[in-house]
């Protein structure tokens, strides 16, 4: 599987949402090795708390194959997903997770929080991190700095 072309298919997403206002994150769903779903922040558009782009990649994944089990898929995202966004990786049945830039202050894929992998719970996910973890962590900290000078 070429994990960087389909985290390129994530940052193309990701760059979407930034030029929008939203924080640049994105999401890709990949079954069978086609893209199946695409998704972006869209929480200040939608005025949604829950709208970040794993969630909507993830429904738009659902929708696509016709079943809440994504057996089979393999969620991308630039930035480690938050722990409502593992909890929803995690609840679809994903086979793997790729995400790029690690979230020190919020990830729950391996840096606060480890919920893909944690034996406690009834399923579990390859996590692969860092895939075009440069280019993503580019994209968040350039949109921060114009935000900032911004303000």
């Amino acid at each position: 599987m070429d994990h960087e072309s389909f985290m390129l298919e994530a940052l193309a997403e990701a760059a979407a949402a930034g030029a929008s206002g939203e924080v640049p994150v994105g999401a890709v769903v990949v079954h069978e090795g086609e893209v199946i779903a695409r998704g972006s922040n869209r929480r200040e558009m939608d005025a949604d708390p829950l709208a970040h782009a794993e969630v909507i990649a993830l429904r738009k994944a659902a929708k696509a194959l016709q079943r809440w089990r994504l057996h089979g898929c393999t969620l991308y995202v630039t930035l480690e997903p938050c722990p409502m966004c593992s909890g929803a990786a995690v609840l679809s049945r994903l086979d793997a997770l790729v995400y790029g830039a690690a979230d020190p202050k919020a990830g729950a894929a391996g840096s606060i929080y480890d919920i893909p992998r944690d034996r406690r719970l009834n399923h579990r996910m390859e996590v692969l991190s860092g895939v075009l973890g440069e280019d993503c962590s580019k994209l968040l900290s350039s949109f921060f700095k114009e935000r900032r000078a911004g303000s």
